[in-house]
C-alpha cells in the first residue's frame, strides 16, 4: 500500500491491548481496546515491535474493507510520535526475509472472542479468549465461518508458535464443540 497517501485516510486511535502473530511468529497486527483489529504487513513487524507496546496509545491511518471490521494500516504512529509508514516490502532496497520458526504440534480448546481478517477483509481465523490466535487460509475460513464467530467453542489441532509477543496456531483441523447443557438429557 505504499502508493496511498496516509494523510487522506481516516484515523483510528486507541490503546494496544494485544499483538497478533502470523504463523511464522512475525507481528502482523494488534487489537485496539477490546475488539478493533488493525492489520499491517509482516515486513513492518520489527518497526512495530520497536516502537509500539501493549498498553501504549497509537494512531492508525488505514483502509477499512467493506466486509469486515478491520483496519489495514498504511501508517502507525506510536504514543511517542514514532511514525511507521508502509512503503512496501522492498523499502530502502531491502527484501523482507521470512524468518525460520520452529513450529510445534498443538492441540487446544477455547472460545472465540473475535473473528480475524486479512487486509482485504477476508476471514482468516479467530482470536480466542485466552489470547491465542488461530489462523487458516481464507478459502478454508470461508467454509468454516461459523466456527470462527465470537462465542463459538472450538478445538483445534495444528502447529503453533509462541514468543514474547503472543501465540498463534496454524490450523490443520478444527471442530466446533457443543456445550454440555445443549446436549439432550439421557436416562439410564
Amino acid at each position: 500500500m505504499h502508493w496511498i497517501d496516509p494523510a487522506c485516510l481516516q484515523e483510528t486511535r486507541g490503546t494496544v491491548t494485544q499483538f497478533l502473530l502470523n504463523p511464522r511468529g512475525e507481528l502482523d497486527g494488534f487489537i485496539l481496546g477490546t475488539d478493533k483489529q488493525v492489520h499491517f504487513p509482516p515486513h513492518l513487524s520489527r518497526q512495530v515491535a520497536k516502537h509500539v507496546k501493549v498498553g501504549g496509545k497509537v494512531k492508525v491511518r488505514g483502509v477499512k474493507p467493506r466486509a469486515a471490521d478491520v483496519v489495514a494500516a498504511v501508517q502507525v504512529t506510536s504514543g511517542t510520535g514514532a511514525v511507521i509508514l508502509d512503503e512496501g516490502p522492498h523499502q530502502h532496497g531491502e527484501k523482507h526475509e521470512k524468518p525460520y520458526v520452529d513450529k510445534r504440534p498443538v492441540e487446544m480448546t477455547g472460545e472465540v472472542r473475535l473473528s480475524l481478517y486479512g487486509p482485504k477483509g477476508e476471514l482468516r481465523g479467530a482470536l480466542l479468549t485466552d489470547g491465542t490466535s488461530i489462523r487458516m487460509p481464507a478459502h478454508a475460513a470461508e467454509v468454516l465461518s461459523s466456527y470462527l464467530e465470537p462465542g463459538a467453542h472450538v478445538q483445534v489441532w495444528g502447529h503453533g508458535v509462541k514468543n514474547k509477543y503472543g501465540r498463534t496456531i496454524e490450523v490443520d483441523d478444527i471442530a466446533q464443540l457443543v456445550d454440555a447443557e445443549d446436549l439432550p438429557e439421557t436416562t439410564a
